[in-house]
C-alpha cells in the first residue's frame, strides 16, 4: 500500500510540473524570531532537473541546478556553502535549509514552501497606516554588547508593498522585500547567505522594532526619517600609511603560481584591486559588475586583481570556490589566495594600508602605480540609484585614468 501511495505521489508531482513548467512558491526558513519568507521560482528542465530562482524584490537569484531524487528536491547554493532539501508534493515543500556542511559552523533549520506567491507577508487586507517611502537614519543595537552600528535605510513603497535596502560602510543589505500591515513594517531577504528579517512599528517619522541578522541573533532597530541621512565618506576609510608610496603584494593563484602587483602584466596599466570573499553576497554583486566591465576594457590597458579571503586556507577549497566564481560570473582576471575571511587577516596581509574594514573593498591604481581612490563596501543593484551613481562615478574615473 505504501509503495502505491509513493508512486501516486510522484505521478501527481510530475504531472503538476509537466502542466506548469514554471511555478512560484512562497517559502520560509525558521529563524530565531519567527519565519523568514522569500519567493521561489521553479522551472522544470527535464524529468528530474530544475532551474530554481530565489526571489527578493527585483532580484531573481539563480541557484545551482536542482534535482529531484525520489520525492526530495535538492536545491544547492554552492557559492555560499548552502542547500535547501525538501520533500516535494504537488503543492508543498517540507525540509531543511543547511549551511556550512562538514564544518564546525554547520547548522540546519526548517524550510517550508507552498505553491503560489502573492504577498510576501500575510497582509489580511488590513488598512495601510504608515508610509516609509524615503531615507531613514538608522541605528542597529546589539542587545548583548550594546554596540551601535549606523546605516541609511532607503525604501520605496507602492500600496502595501515595500522594497529597499540599508547602506552601510561595509556594504548594503541587498534586496529587502516586504509589506506594510496596518501600522507595522515587515521586510526580509534570503539568498542562501544573508537571512534578514525586520519586524517594526511605524509611528509617523519613526520606526522601531527587531532586526533578525542571520538565522541566530538579532538587533534592536530604530530609524528616523531623514532626507539628508548619509554615511561617512567610504572613500576615506582605507588609505596608504605614511611612509609608503604604493601598494604591493604577492599571492598564489589557483595553480599555485605567485602573482605580484609589480609583475610586467600590470605595469603601465590602470588596476583595480578587489578585496573579496566568495562567501560575501556584496562581493558577488561587485564581481557581477566587474567581470563584464573587465572584458570590455582590458584591451585598453585595464586590469583587475581579486584578492580572495576565504573561510579556510585549504588549497582545494580555494580552487573550488574560484572555479564557481569563474563559471557563475565569467571572471577572467586573476583571483589570488590572500588569507582568511576577516578584516584583521586582510589588514595584516596588506600592511601598507591603515586597515580593511570589510568586504568588498576596492582600490583603484593609476598607470604610475599610485592609489587614486579606495572604496570600502559596495552599494549593489538592490540600492537603486546609489548603485547607478556608483557605476557612473567608477566608470568616469576609470575612463579618465585610461586617457592619462
Amino acid at each position: 500500500m505504501k509503495k502505491i501511495i509513493a508512486v501516486l505521489t510522484l505521478f501527481l508531482l510530475n504531472n503538476t510540473l509537466v502542466k506548469a513548467q514554471t511555478t512560484r512558491w512562497r517559502a520560509t526558513v525558521q529563524v530565531e524570531n519567527g519565519q523568514l519568507p522569500f519567493g521561489l521560482e521553479i522551472q522544470k528542465k527535464s524529468k528530474n532537473t530544475f532551474d530554481v530562482y530565489v526571489l527578493n524584490a527585483a532580484e531573481r537569484f539563480k541557484t545551482d541546478k536542482a534535482t529531484l531524487v525520489g520525492d526530495s528536491l535538492i536545491i544547492p547554493i554552492s557559492l555560499f556553502d548552502a542547500e535547501l532539501v525538501a520533500k516535494m508534493t504537488d503543492k508543498t515543500l517540507t525540509g531543511v535549509y543547511r549551511k556550512n556542511k562538514g564544518r564546525k559552523s554547520f547548522f540546519q533549520v526548517p524550510f517550508n514552501a507552498k505553491l503560489g506567491y502573492l504577498d510576501r507577508f500575510r497582509t489580511n487586507r488590513m488598512a495601510i497606516l504608515g508610509n516609509v517611502q524615503g531615507k531613514w537614519a538608522t541605528n542597529f543595537t546589539n542587545p548583548t554588547t550594546q554596540k551601535v552600528s549606523f546605516a541609511v535605510g532607503t525604501f520605496q513603497q507602492k500600496g502595501n508593498v515595500v522594497t529597499g535596502s540599508f547602506l552601510t560602510t561595509t556594504g548594503d543589505y541587498r534586496y529587502m522585500d516586504g509589506n506594510m500591515v496596518g501600522d507595522s513594517l515587515f521586510m526580509s531577504t534570503f539568498d542562501g547567505s544573508h537571512a534578514f528579517l525586520l519586524r517594526a512599528k511605524v509611528e509617523g517619522d519613526k520606526i522601531t522594532g527587531k532586526f533578525q541578522d542571520g538565522v541566530f541573533g538579532y538587533k534592536i532597530f530604530e530609524a528616523k526619517r531623514d532626507a539628508k541621512a548619509e554615511l561617512p565618506d567610504v572613500k576615506k576609510i582605507t588609505y596608504l600609511k605614511e611612509g609608503y608610496d604604493k601598494l604591493d603584494f604577492t599571492f598564489p593563484n589557483e595553480k599555485g603560481e605567485k602573482i605580484s602587483l609589480s609583475d610586467d602584466r600590470f605595469k603601465g596599466k590602470v588596476v583595480v584591486v578587489q578585496v573579496l570573499g566568495s562567501w560575501c553576497p556584496n562581493c558577488m554583486d561587485e564581481t557581477n559588475y566587474l567581470a563584464p566591465f573587465y572584458k570590455k576594457n582590458k584591451a585598453k590597458g585595464f586590469e583587475v586583481i581579486g584578492l580572495a579571503y576565504e573561510k579556510t586556507l585549504d588549497k582545494d577549497f580555494f580552487v573550488t570556490k574560484m572555479n564557481l566564481l569563474r563559471s557563475r560570473f565569467g571572471v577572467e582576471y586573476p583571483l589570488l589566495q590572500a588569507g582568511i575571511n576577516s578584516s584583521e587577516s586582510a589588514s595584516e596581509s596588506l600592511p601598507m594600508l591603515n586597515k580593511i574594514v570589510g568586504f568588498p573593498t576596492s582600490i583603484i591604481i593609476d598607470k604610475n602605480g599610485k592609489i587614486r581612490e579606495t572604496h570600502a563596501g559596495f552599494s549593489g543593484p538592490g540600492t537603486g540609484k546609489y548603485y547607478t551613481e556608483w557605476v557612473a562615478e567608477f566608470e568616469s574615473l576609470i575612463n579618465k585614468l585610461l586617457k592619462e
